[in-house]
């Protein structure tokens, strides 16, 4: 029987390979999985019982119920100003399924997407499914910052988009304003749409959030509320990390008028609609009190500081983060063989560097979306391990 060659031959993820080897062996500490430690807020959860009370449990609009995409047009205008109206917001299955259907609307097979090194697998992943190639772009993995002179030696004709993360996972690293621009512009030159992943836009501690979304309205002059009429950037967040909503999937797209009826009908053939009552949950998420969202990131960069302070009194080199939740680590050495013996051998589980593109050969990624109790521990075990110089 026929089977796909693109399902059959892309690999699994390797974080996924970890997490198998921490679940055959009792007591292992988790810190390789992108889950926050809180339970979504209690008012979210209600908001959501509450829908379902009063008979929300039925299809909705494709790009997601308007109170919902009304609300999401203002934060984005005004938390990361990006000029919007409620018709360019796509709400989408999580960031997940918002990036697939922009991939898939943006390029076919045979065409080619830039996507940076390293970075979360899935990017990788969901080109491969699509026949698309990818051009790996390598990020510095001190600084996040990307050299667009090598941009440019690498864009060819068949090249349709360039993806970029901010804050970056796995590096939690920033992209500066400056370098921003020189994406922007370089996207420009080639008529290329930009992916703007910024699903961590509210966990920055370090530093000042910039979203590409501005940085294409301050290059066309134009103020906080003008729309750009012809819009190549398109924006993807998030409800899962913020509001450790993870399992509720639900993610939104801010799409340039040229896209909202292709990313509207491609909703029907993938997902229809978002799950309604998760939509109302995420309407609260947004609208009611934000105390949650403000612990979250103060103690996520305190749990930065300790990390990198007990690396840095052990002598290990690792990555500063200025936002998400991640901590990137040197190993000198072959990172894949030593996140499997970390949990093998010492009980702990890390995200493997090879994961996430070549340039993680050495490296490995720890979540600091852990308790500071197991971070620690962790930590510890990895220091002691003896495994990395």
């Amino acid at each position: 029987m026929y089977f796909s060659p693109a399902i059959a031959n892309m690999p699994a993820s390797g974080i996924r390979r970890i997490g198998e080897l921490a679940a055959a062996r009792p007591g292992t500490i988790t810190l390789q999985v992108g889950e926050p430690d809180a339970d979504t807020p209690a008012n979210i959860n209600a908001a959501a019982a509450k829908a379902m009370t009063d008979g929300h449990t039925h299809y909705e609009p494709n790009a997601g119920i308007v109170p919902l995409r009304k609300a999401l047009a203002h934060k984005v205008t005004t938390v990361n100003r990006v000029p919007a109206d409620w018709s360019n917001i796509v709400v989408t299955n999580g960031a997940v399924e918002g990036l697939f259907t922009v991939l898939a609307s943006v390029a076919q097979a045979g065409d080619a997407v830039m996507i940076p090194d390293p970075s979360w697998p899935n990017y990788s992943m969901m080109a491969k499914i699509l026949g698309v190639t990818e051009q790996l772009y390598p990020m510095d993995t001190r600084t996040g910052a990307i050299d667009v002179q090598v941009l440019e030696s690498m864009v060819t004709p068949a090249t349709r988009a360039i993806m970029i993360n901010s804050p970056s996972n796995p590096l939690g690293t920033l992209l500066s304003q400056e370098n921003l621009r020189e994406i922007y512009d370089f996207a420009v030159r080639h008529d290329l749409w930009i992916l703007a992943d910024e699903v961590y836009d509210q966990l920055v501690f370090n530093g000042t959030m910039v979203s590409m979304g501005r940085v294409e309205a301050d290059a066309l002059g134009l103020p906080d509320d003008q729309i750009p009429a012809a819009s190549r950037v398109i924006s993807v967040y998030s409800f899962s990390k913020t509001y450790a909503m993870t399992g509720w999937r639900v993610g939104y797209l801010v799409v340039p008028d040229a896209l909202t009826d292709a990313l509207t009908k491609i909703q029907e053939p993938v997902v229809s609609c978002v799950n309604t009552p998760a939509q109302y949950a995420a309407l609260e998420a947004l609208t009611g009190p934000q105390d949650f969202v403000t612990e979250a990131r103060a103690r996520y960069g305190e749990r930065a500081k300790l990390a990198q302070r007990l690396f840095a009194d052990a002598g290990i080199d690792v990555t500063a983060p200025d936002g998400a939740f991640y901590l990137w680590v040197d190993t000198h050495g072959d990172a894949q063989e030593i996140a499997e013996k970390l949990v093998i051998d010492h009980g702990v589980a890390v995200g493997p560097g090879p994961a996430f593109g070549p340039s993680g050969k050495s490296a490995i990624r720890l979540t600091l979306a852990s308790s500071e109790a197991d971070l620690t521990e962790g930590i510890r075990r990895i220091i002691n391990s003896g495994l990395i110089e």
